[in-house]
């Protein structure tokens, strides 16, 4: 049976890093399942130094294309810590925040990298060879 936090968000039966394809593949009890990129959880982290202190105070994170995880730490039984490559380690992804992140993929994607075309990024494909 999976654990539940108080909040009665129930944990991840499963948590997977891909480094060589940059995702996190996280599943549920219920069934749902996410694979995220790493690029897609670096710009979303939950750190206040990415979301701000308040509503539209949140910072656009740029050139995280090729951002790699370097450890997934639990952090008790209602979050992970995702250490980054870049230095960003602050941010703790609640069973609830990942299972948002998720859901909601398709609109928080879109309005990222509608923001930085908006600010004339164009992002870098990977390295082939």
């Amino acid at each position: 049976m999976p654990q539940l936090t108080p909040s009665g968000d129930s944990a991840p039966t499963e948590i997977r890093l891909r480094r060589a394809s940059r995702l996190l593949e996280i599943t549920f009890a219920d069934g749902k399942r996410h694979a995220l990129s790493l690029e897609y959880l670096r710009a979303h982290s939950p750190s206040a130094e990415v979301q701000g202190h308040g509503p539209g105070q949140d910072v656009l994170q740029i050139a995280k294309e090729h951002v790699q995880v370097l450890r997934v730490e639990p952090v008790g039984h209602y979050a992970i810590r995702l250490v980054f490559d870049d230095g960003h380690d602050t941010g703790l992804y609640t069973w609830k925040y990942l299972r948002e992140l998720g859901e909601d993929f398709e609109a928080k994607w879109s309005r990222y990298l509608e923001r930085l075309d908006r600010i004339g990024y164009a992002r870098k494909p990977p390295a082939t060879g």
